[in-house]
């Protein structure tokens, strides 16, 4: 779909047609797996946003187009993806002119850098291969400080062969350590997101538990399996100490997962995100 387009859609279409959002809506009309409407969510003035992550919406809009459209829709939030040549160029190759004049699109209209999703992952086996996605995160911490962002995505992400988990969760909790601790100097979150085999909650608590850099953070990625084991509520309470600043959700519609739920958990919490 093309940016015209997009650009003249109500809010109402926009919002009923993204599949991937950062952030869930407290008031959305979720409903349970069961097919029965939710619980009512506390009553308390929520601080949880939606906003909006250029996935497939969005790959196609350069940056006065994207701010353009978010302020269309009124969605005041956007984390831009990266390492795909998506249109709005904010990639690691940006220069410093550029990055200045990205930050100041975003410092002059109404709409929230919330930071840049790499696709920089903590798993691999090979020294050579972490070491260059470590650097490579790091980069990625500059370039949303300079752009205005307050934060970095990364993925846990694979189990290997020949390699116990237990080594993989540990040597991910040290790059995460290392990486935590150079984003702490540019007040940068490091987002660990919940993807991949090793993305499972139960794993992501089991390497928080060896993070000891309070700037690393997780990141909710709402899938089914969040609801395996012991149910939703306990896995979600497993992390929920851990919580960053963002999270994502896909499609809205679906009953398998409890979103009314998720969000009903993160207002109870007073969460701000």
């Amino acid at each position: 779909m093309s940016a015209t387009v997009q650009t003249n859609l109500s809010r109402r279409d926009f919002l009923a047609a993204t599949l991937n959002a950062t952030i869930g809506a407290c008031s959305m009309a979720a409903l349970n797996p069961h097919g029965t409407q939710a619980a009512e969510a506390p009553a308390r003035a929520a601080k949880v946003r939606f906003g909006f992550t250029t996935y497939e919406w969005g790959k196609d809009w350069d940056l006065p187009t994207l701010i353009a459209n978010l302020q269309k829709a009124q969605v005041f939030g956007v984390e831009l993806r990266t390492s795909a040549a998506y249109a709005h160029g904010v990639e690691l190759a940006l220069s410093p002119e550029k990055r200045r004049e990205g930050k100041k699109r975003f410092a002059d209209s109404p709409i929230t850098l919330l930071g840049v999703a790499s696709g920089e992952r903590m798993d691999w086996p090979e020294p050579e291969k972490l070491k260059a996605a470590i650097e490579a995160a790091k980069a990625h911490v500059k370039l949303s400080h300079d752009i205005g962002g307050s934060g970095v995505r990364v993925f846990p992400n694979q189990w290997h062969p020949n390699v116990s988990h237990q080594q993989t969760i540990e040597q991910i909790a040290r790059a995460l350590n290392e990486i935590g601790g150079f984003a702490a100097d540019y007040a940068q979150e490091i987002r660990l997101e919940a993807h991949g085999p090793v993305g499972e909650l139960p794993t992501l608590r089991a390497i928080m538990d060896r993070v000891t850099q309070p700037a690393v953070r997780i990141k909710l990625n709402s899938e089914v399996r969040d609801t395996e084991g012991q149910g939703f509520e306990a896995n979600f309470n497993l992390v929920k100490k851990y919580l960053g600043h963002t999270l994502h959700v896909h499609d809205l519609k679906d009953r398998a997962f409890p979103y009314q739920l998720q969000i009903d958990l993160l207002v109870k919490m007073n969460r701000d995100g």
